[in-house]
């Protein structure tokens, strides 16, 4: 026995009620437990940690995470190690930096700078891989070949499949362009990652059709994988947005897993149990569907993903053309503002609910914090001069906060029998969202101990193993014997986001011990030296590495 973790209330990850016990962790795994009532000897380790009215949970599972390239620029990675997150989902949303060629990685790159950094010139990560299993291999080789922080999964990002396959054209793909994204799918399946992902609002992967995702969904269905879809629409249109994933992935026969599943904007207040009888329809008929959420009104993107898709074709220097261009911009103002583009929804934009959350250039940092009409009232402007602006001097490199959710929305989604968390933490920029720092203990502080929305054993349940059950990891997501010795030890009392839309980067309180295959990652609140981290593959079409 390495290390007893001594009289711990377990919250076991199961949803059933907690009991009290000695858990004893050897060789990175849970050795034993031995319940208050079991009698004979104790178990007893070189090191001990008394419960001191601490529980003791599996390690939490973000569902939805942007740590690319955090995970290999930060070793200490204390935004999500503090929050007990032991594992992280990464390459979301259909863009991510495997697979590519030297076209696609600068354009992908150029792409995503506001949400991961490791823009063009940046030398702060060096992008030695080009393929799923080389990246993969990258994480796991982490720092001087110790491994990262957390371990993560990936997500074949269909966006970027298809940026690899066909470019940035607004157009079907031809039968062997498709045959191309299903090969190059299938490799990164074989490779080890989990499952597809796509982003619907992002250009290039919302031009594909559903008969092309169809294809795509129906070699992640033969890996045994999931489709993870931000779909097309999360303002207007957004409930039919979700029946296609659910017909889509149905007619596949493929699992599907919705991204942050919420209903925003003012066309979907109060209307989340229009989409849950959707998905009870769908699951109590033989559906396989999870979703994810995160605890937070706001939404979090880039500004350029605010604009219309038709003014994102060609890529990053297409679209810088484009706003150059008086007559384009005008046009562009007027799809945003008055016709609601498919970038937003759907929905006319409101600037007074844009706010700066980022940039890339420091020179801009003075919009930071303020939404885009507050900066344009300034200036004596319209708000679409200073947004394009912005656009054009950070090269489309800032992020925003899109202030249009509603409350008793995420409580409702939240409570759903296949709910699982995640933060969708984007890390960049000056003032980040505060989910990045803040999802889990905002789940256990606020929603179970403050407002009783989840009981504490259920919430634990949605954190841990639920979604440990969709990434097909046998032994994660519970504290059973045998196990994998990913676990947190927090005080429910007083566990607590401290991060807020002020001070976004502020580590939480009442978590302070953190293990990942029984090594100490955070103790007594301090984040250790230890690199634990590893990637979780996919091994075999029946099971998980």
């Amino acid at each position: 026995m390495d290390t007893v973790l001594r009289d711990v209330r377990v919250i076991d990850g199961s949803g059933g009620p907690s009991y009290r016990a000695d858990v004893g962790l050897a060789d990175g795994r849970i050795a034993e437990i031995h319940r208050e009532s079991d009698g004979g000897p104790r178990p007893s380790a070189p090191r001990t940690v008394e419960g001191d009215g601490l529980a003791l949970s599996p390690g939490f599972i973000d569902m939805h995470a942007h740590s690319d390239l955090a995970l290999l620029r930060d070793p200490s990675h204390e935004a999500k190690a503090a929050q007990g997150v032991t594992l992280e989902v990464i390459g979301q949303d259909g863009l991510s930096y495997a697979p590519v060629d030297d076209r696609t990685l600068a354009e992908v790159r150029a792409q995503i700078t506001g949400w991961n950094g490791g823009g063009p010139g940046s030398t702060d990560v060096d992008f030695d891989w080009r393929t799923v299993g080389e990246y993969l291999d990258r994480l796991d080789h982490g720092f001087d070949g110790n491994g990262i922080a957390v371990n993560a999964a990936y997500l074949i990002p269909q966006g970027t499949v298809r940026m690899l396959a066909m470019g940035w054209d607004d157009r079907d793909a031809t039968a062997d362009e498709v045959a191309r994204m299903k090969q190059l799918v299938a490799e990164g399946l074989e490779q080890g990652a989990v499952g597809l992902s796509s982003g619907l609002t992002y250009t290039p992967g919302m031009y594909a059709s559903d008969a092309e995702l169809g294809e795509l969904c129906r070699v992640v269905a033969r890996y045994e994988g999931y489709y993870c879809p931000h779909h097309r629409s999360y303002g207007a249109g957004a409930l039919q947005a979700y029946e296609e994933m659910v017909a889509l992935t149905r007619e596949a026969g493929c699992a599907l897993h919705l991204a942050h599943a919420t209903m925003n904007f003012g066309v979907n207040e109060g209307r989340a149990p229009e989409l849950l009888t959707l998905l009870d329809r769908a699951l109590d008929d033989g559906a396989d569907i999870t979703l994810d959420t995160y605890p937070y009104t706001p939404g979090c993107t880039t500004l350029v993903a605010m604009l219309p898709s038709w003014a994102s074709e060609g890529g990053p220097g297409a679209i810088l053309a484009r706003l150059l261009d008086d007559v384009t911009a005008e046009r562009i103002r007027h799809v945003m503002e008055v016709e609601g583009a498919d970038g937003c929804h759907g929905v006319p934009i409101e600037w007074d609910k844009i706010e700066i959350s980022g940039v890339s250039d420091p020179a801009l940092s003075g919009y930071v914090g303020r939404t885009v009409a507050q900066s344009a009232a300034e200036r004596g402007e319209e708000p679409w001069v200073t947004a394009r602006r912005i656009l054009l001097d950070d090269r489309l490199g800032s992020t925003i906060l899109q202030h249009v959710g509603h409350e008793e929305n995420v409580r409702q989604i939240m409570r759903h029998r296949v709910h699982t968390g995640g933060s969708d933490g984007i890390l960049q920029g000056d003032k980040p969202h505060p989910r990045a720092y803040g999802t889990f203990p905002q789940y256990l502080g606020k929603y179970v101990r403050e407002l009783g929305v989840l009981s504490l054993e259920e919430c634990v349940a949605h954190l841990t193993s639920r979604p440990a059950a969709r990434l097909r990891l046998p032994d994660r997501g519970l504290v059973r014997e045998g196990h994998r010795a990913d676990l947190v030890l927090f005080d429910p009392d007083t566990v607590a986001a401290e991060s807020t839309f002020d001070v976004p980067r502020t580590l939480p309180s009442g978590i302070p011990h953190v293990l990942i295959d029984g090594r100490f990652v955070m103790a007594d609140g301090k984040r250790t030296d230890v690199l634990a981290g590893r990637s979780v593959r996919r091994t075999t079409p029946g099971g998980r590495g």
